[in-house]
């Protein structure tokens, strides 16, 4: 008799040319992800090729009862590292039955940004680190603390090794493989300063499909997570006090940074980032306040600041950048929930775009 293990792991390409597409896309709070599986006919590889799906949109907040359809375009496919084969996960935006993006859909607008001639022809790159926390199920306190206490205090856990400083590698390891399976350009990993929290990078990535890596990376590690008897936070700052906070650190460039005389492009883009500062930090993530105190490897939330190799800054040129007269620079600011399509959007058209 087939175990249920023996099941799950089915081949389906040994009987059948049918595979399972796993639609995905982001529910009414901008955080909680969503997905359902549909059966098609044959493997996919263009997005433009796959069928538009509907779902009830007032059981995610999305839509009214009376008029519950919301219909979802897939715009990214990656390889399904649970089911794997030929199978698909599918990225997708949501769309009012008339064809309007609805008003969570914050990727419609960052496509537009992205295409517009000034932005494509600079080619912005990004590498998103987003920090996330691991949390026990049933109590909501991180990986390997104590059950109502806390552990020693920070030093000893950022990339740290061994049982009693390093808490959920299994679970982070085998999020570092399953995206790399997928397709993401997923480049790195990272024991962070709180134990119990972890940080991985997706980069670099060009325009749009940057925001469409990280969402896809946060669903895989949402499901692994889900395996595990594990819950992950994105909240910016977990635990109140003497312990460190949740980024999304999102490190910029353009063509015209990368090449010869990009240090003064470089500068001058911070320039213009300090000027929309208030507008940045309104749409950086909820609950920054918390995070951004000008402590831990921060900067005050209500001072713009940049410096070369400073973490205590809003942002950050790296010396090599400043050696080289030319690459890139991290804006530090972003918290751990913000929405990438968002943020990444928002940096080439305050950067490129926008006039002061």
């Amino acid at each position: 008799m087939a175990s249920l293990t023996d099941l799950v792991n089915l081949n389906l390409s040994d009987t059948t040319e049918k595979i399972i597409a796993e639609y995905i896309w982001i529910g009414g709070s901008g955080m909680d992800l969503r997905s359902k599986a549909r059966t098609l006919s044959g493997p996919v590889t263009d997005p433009s090729k796959l069928p538009k799906w509907n779902y009830d949109g007032s059981s995610t907040g999305q839509a009214p009862g009376e008029d519950s359809e919301v219909i979802l375009y897939p715009q990214a496919i990656f390889k399904d590292p649970f089911r794997k084969g030929n199978n698909i996960l599918v990225m997708c935006d949501c769309y009012t039955p008339a064809g309007e993006p609805i008003p969570t859909n914050k990727r419609h607008n960052a496509a537009k940004i992205f295409s517009t001639p000034e932005v494509a022809t600079e080619e912005p790159w990004y590498g998103i680190e987003q920090e996330y926390t691991l949390l026990q199920k049933d109590i909501n306190w991180p990986l390997g603390w104590p059950v109502g206490g806390f552990p020693g205090p920070q030093g000893p856990y950022y990339c740290g090794i061994g049982a009693d400083k390093s808490f959920g590698r299994d679970i982070v390891d085998s999020h570092y493989k399953a995206c790399l399976y997928a397709g993401i350009n997923i480049s790195g990993i990272n024991g962070e300063v709180m134990p119990g929290q972890w940080e991985f990078q997706v980069g670099p990535s060009v325009g749009i499909s940057a925001g469409d890596q990280v969402w896809v990376a946060r669903y895989i590690l949402e499901r692994i997570t889900e395996i595990a008897g594990v819950v992950v936070s994105f909240d910016p700052k977990p635990i109140p006090g003497d312990w460190n906070g949740a980024g999304a650190h999102t490190n910029y460039s353009t063509k015209s940074m990368r090449n010869d005389g990009g240090y003064e492009i470089i500068k001058s883009a911070i320039e213009k980032l300090k000027l929309r500062h208030k507008e940045h930090i309104s749409a950086y993530g909820e609950g920054n306040e918390r995070r951004l105190t000008g402590k831990h490897e921060t900067a005050d939330i209500h001072t713009f600041s940049w410096g070369v190799a400073n973490r205590g800054a809003s942002v950050r040129v790296g010396r090599e950048t400043e050696q080289n007269g030319k690459g890139y620079f991290e804006d530090r600011r972003p918290a751990s929930n913000m929405d990438p399509y968002v943020v990444t959007s928002m940096i080439a058209e305050t950067t490129i775009i926008w006039k002061p």
